[in-house]
């Protein structure tokens, strides 16, 4: 896709869009099972699918930790999805020179959590002209997420998307202010729950990220009937054997039934 039509704004026509697949592209075999299974689901009821994978983890805890298979060779699989799949795609950027990089293979950009005010990073990102889904810092307020739009915006880009992923509440856990997605509303853009990582458990003594995936569904529902218009879910077909974040990802044979249920809600609220 040219840079021309990355600048058009995405028009989402279906009740909400859906940001899904592995943490990390693991290999290709995988990263296709998980993008067919969610693209299936999300024709049958109408969701419009954007498909995410890492296609490196430069944030993890442990030296040892798994960081990915090589640049190149993920995202070229990120690619042959979007194009065999045809659907739009995503993957996250941690430094100022990837944007350019990373935009040639994907549709869209995600920066981390941690990374909302690196002002390069957001800079160079907006500067691709493809939509960029910016996290909301653990460490942050709903209302300071606007200096990070303001800074992607400045490049003449105006499509971002606003991700409430939970905030830090001690050393090893999150909360998710009930409020946070009416508050991001007000900047006028869309906003997204990031159901996965706000069920983190981060900074454990072993240096592996744990979670409750069982609480994903409660987050997706709240979402929903607090305006969020789009979801953002991790989801693998073994999640136990999954290579990054193992503990967090929801098993994809799951995804329909939350579906369901969300657009029940989507529903009732609109």
């Amino acid at each position: 896709m040219d840079t021309l039509e990355k600048k058009q704004e995405m028009k989402i026509d279906s009740p909400f869009f859906l940001i899904a697949g592995p943490c990390a592209i693991e290999d290709e075999s995988t990263a296709f099972e998980i993008a067919t299974h969610a693209k299936s689901i999300c024709e049958k009821y109408g969701i419009k699918l954007i498909f995410k994978g890492s296609y490196k983890k430069a944030n993890r805890s442990k030296l040892s930790s798994f960081t990915g298979i090589g640049d190149e060779k993920a995202l070229r699989i990120l690619s042959n999805i979007g194009k065999e799949l045809n659907l739009e795609t995503i993957t996250d950027v941690h430094e100022s020179h990837e944007p350019e990089m990373v935009a040639k293979y994907v549709t869209h950009i995600q920066i981390p959590a941690f990374l909302c005010r690196q002002t390069d990073l957001l800079i160079a990102a907006g500067n691709t002209g493809c939509t960029v889904n910016l996290k909301k810092g653990q460490f942050i307020s709903p209302e300071a997420i606007s200096f990070g739009l303001e800074k992607i915006k400045s490049t003449g880009n105006n499509n971002v998307w606003l991700c409430e992923r939970g905030t830090t509440f001690g050393y090893s856990d999150l909360v998710v202010d009930a409020t946070s997605i009416a508050r991001m509303n007000e900047f006028g853009h869309p906003v997204v729950m990031d159901c996965t990582h706000a069920v983190q458990k981060p900074n454990t003594s072993s240096g592996v990220t744990g979670g409750d995936p069982e609480m994903i569904s409660t987050l997706a529902l709240h979402a929903m009937a607090t305006g969020a218009a789009g979801l953002f879910m991790e989801i693998h077909p073994d999640p136990k054997s999954a290579l990054s974040d193992p503990m967090t990802m929801l098993q994809m044979d799951r995804l329909e039934d939350i579906i369901t249920k969300c657009i029940k809600v989507k529903q009732a609220v609109s």
